[in-house]
């Protein structure tokens, strides 16, 4: 398009009516989003294609309150910053628009705008649908049409998202899950490639989700995608928004779920970004003291302001409408709530009442929560959160956060500690491994070994675990069943599920060459049995969120360490009986008292051969002494494995 078209070519209308032939606000439109209730902005914002007196082309919107220009450049305009004004509207929103012909999908654009004080910049769209391929930084024009073939998981979702159903999530960063040069990490897989191997391979495994860490498009490959740009948009680098959406398809229809972390914590600096959008603190807290994250080196969204709120919430539900993704992992929970998170005295200023909650925040999360589950009553929201706040996941009705659930971070830490301990003395540790059942029923929680455990000198979990080669992988086999047999959700990151020996790299990809060994075979095999057993047995997650679904049956053999505890469904006879033997001692002919059933069968043994167990030592029937018919006391002898757990049913 030539630049010297003068403006009456673009068959812009008086701009002193109140609404123009090509605005696509309406009604009450600005007033919700001033007011932090507009859920829809993603189809207002932004580009979008449209025919304006017979042309096709594409209309733009952009909030920039503070701007004295602003106009769209770009390839189609040999990136002329001047000839392709918007106007902005003159109902003091704030809001910037216009109309641009014969403007073909795919063109790369951004925003120039004279900011505050004469400043110029030069910002991508916010609201962008897809963007240039890093280190390139524009938006492109892209519409987002579909046509989803995945009626029968959509229809259903309901009974595989739902707060009983089993719940086992792969945690996967995309680029470095498998890339086709490990050693090159300026290359990456298409979303088509995980199309056919990511996809079979979880479903191979026996999880009933996967979570990706955050596809939202990110300037900078080591944030992993929590420091993002575009909080619409799929990221570039594996291929277009529909290849993302044919990814989710085919997840959902081999039966699992689609998790995406999600980061309404904060942004990065990156110029092109959301910092100092149009000269000022738009998108962030201009007090320093809120808006800057220390720890990240990031700022923070600004709560309290109803454009940003209207922002965050209508991004959640973009991706619920748009990508029929079945949950949003919320990342950083505890640094929105906590106005002291992460500061020192006099680095913060009490909220109104004098305390450390960040109400704005707070505000903002149960509209988040409420308005995702009013819109779309089949899906999960899912908070990281690490603090003792109260009622994350429980209805803000009963004064609650709203999610759904909550990452059990106290589990991970006190099961991690435990497992580091030389079986020697695990005896003095018993308070370690019971104290989650102390408090588990505080919130639905999500047991995570995540991404964060096998980072920053933390080691793989294989090297977490001591003793020599054998214990070690023993020990990880142990604490797998444990984790699966453990109240709640579960998690686990790449790389967990056969045993890594190096620490997750960004960078490069899984250490796929261990699974020519037994060993690791083995726990993969450990994880698959381990997988399948939580969504064929009702009594590993019907009640895994209530005080009926768990029950210690022996804690009195600290000094063995040996310890016991029942799974219970809806039903009695699809109880689990799960026996954990945290030493490398065999003990044979132990005796165990259970009441209620009289016959048991083991279910899994996690020192079978095929888990490169020593597969000697198993239960191929259950002695059975009755105790007392009457009260229906019965006296079990089994045989214990070292290091290995037993499951009866």
């Amino acid at each position: 398009m030539e630049a010297e078209k003068k403006y009456e070519d673009y068959h812009f209308v008086d701009t002193t009516k109140p609404v123009w032939n090509y605005s696509r606000f309406e009604g009450d439109d600005i007033a919700n989003f001033q007011n932090g209730t507009n859920y829809r902005c993603d189809e207002l914002f932004g580009s979008h294609v449209m025919e304006v007196l017979g042309t096709t082309g594409y209309y733009f919107a952009v909030w920039a309150p503070n701007a004295t220009f602003v106009s769209v450049f770009g390839n189609f305009n040999e990136w002329n910053k001047e000839s392709h004004p918007l106007f902005v509207r003159l109902d003091n929103s704030g809001i910037w628009e216009g109309f641009i012909p014969n403007l073909p999908q795919g063109s790369s654009y951004k925003y120039h705008i004279h900011g505050y004080a004469g400043q110029k910049l030069d910002k991508g769209d916010p609201y962008a649908n897809y963007w240039e391929v890093r280190p390139n930084t524009a938006s492109r024009t892209w519409q987002l049409e579909y046509e989803w073939q995945d009626a029968e998981w959509m229809e259903k979702r309901k009974e595989h998202n739902k707060l009983d159903a089993p719940w086992s999530v792969y945690e996967v960063h995309l680029a470095s899950w498998m890339r086709p040069d490990k050693n090159n990490e300026e290359v990456y897989h298409s979303y088509d490639f995980f199309r056919d191997k990511l996809v079979n391979y979880v479903k191979e495994l026996g999880f009933t989700h996967v979570e990706l860490m955050p596809i939202m498009e990110h300037p900078f490959d080591g944030s992993w995608g929590y420091q993002g740009a575009g909080y619409f948009a799929p990221t570039s680098r594996y291929g277009t928004p529909q290849e993302f959406m044919k990814l989710v398809e085919a997840f959902h229809n081999e039966g699992i779920g689609v998790v995406l972390d999600w980061v309404p914590s904060h942004f990065p600096y990156d110029a092109h970004g959301l910092f100092m959008f149009d000269g000022t603190h738009t998108y962030e807290y201009a007090d320093m003291r809120k808006g800057y994250h220390p720890d990240w080196n990031s700022y923070i969204f600004n709560y309290k302001r109803g454009e940003v709120k209207s922002f965050l919430i209508s991004s959640a539900m973009h991706w619920f409408r748009k990508y029929h993704i079945d949950g949003i992992r919320v990342d950083a929970v505890s640094s929105m709530l906590k106005l002291n998170y992460s500061r020192t005295a006099g680095q913060w200023e009490p909220n109104e009442f004098g305390g450390d909650g960040n109400l704005e925040a707070i505000a903002f999360i149960k509209d988040l929560n409420e308005t995702i589950f009013r819109d779309f009553p089949d899906v999960q929201t899912i908070a990281e959160e690490a603090t003792d706040w109260p009622g994350v996941s429980k209805p803000t009705f009963g004064d609650g956060l709203g999610f759904g659930m909550k990452w059990m971070m106290g589990w991970m830490h006190d099961t991690l500690k435990y497992f580091k301990q030389d079986p020697l003395y695990r005896q003095f540790q018993q308070d370690q491994f019971t104290f989650s059942m102390m408090y588990y029923y505080d919130e639905n929680f999500m047991l995570p070994l995540s991404h964060d455990e096998v980072v920053h000198g933390k080691s793989p979990m294989l090297y977490k675990m001591p003793g020599d080669e054998w214990q070690k992988f023993a020990n990880l086999r142990l604490m797998y069943s444990y984790m699966f047999t453990h109240p709640g959700g579960k998690l686990l990151f790449m790389g967990n599920e056969f045993g890594a020996t190096s620490e997750w790299n960004y960078k490069s990809e899984l250490q796929w060459e261990l699974l020519q060994f037994d060993s690791h075979n083995g726990v993969l095999e450990c994880v698959k049995t381990l997988a399948n057993l939580l969504k064929s047995e009702p009594a590993l997650y019907e009640n895994q969120f209530n005080k009926f679904g768990f029950e210690w049956v022996d804690l009195n053999r600290g000094a063995e360490s040996v310890m016991v505890y029942r799974r219970k469904g809806k039903k009695p006879e699809d109880d689990i009986l799960v026996v954990l033997n945290m030493t490398p001692v065999v003990r044979r002919d132990w005796k165990l008292h259970v009441q209620g059933k009289q016959n048991w069968t083991e279910l899994f043994n996690s020192n079978d051969q095929k888990f490169w167990g020593t597969g000697d030592v198993f239960n191929p029937e259950v002695g059975v002494r009755v105790v007392d018919g009457q009260a229906g006391w019965y006296e079990l002898n089994l045989h214990l494995p070292p290091l290995a757990a037993v499951l009866l049913k």
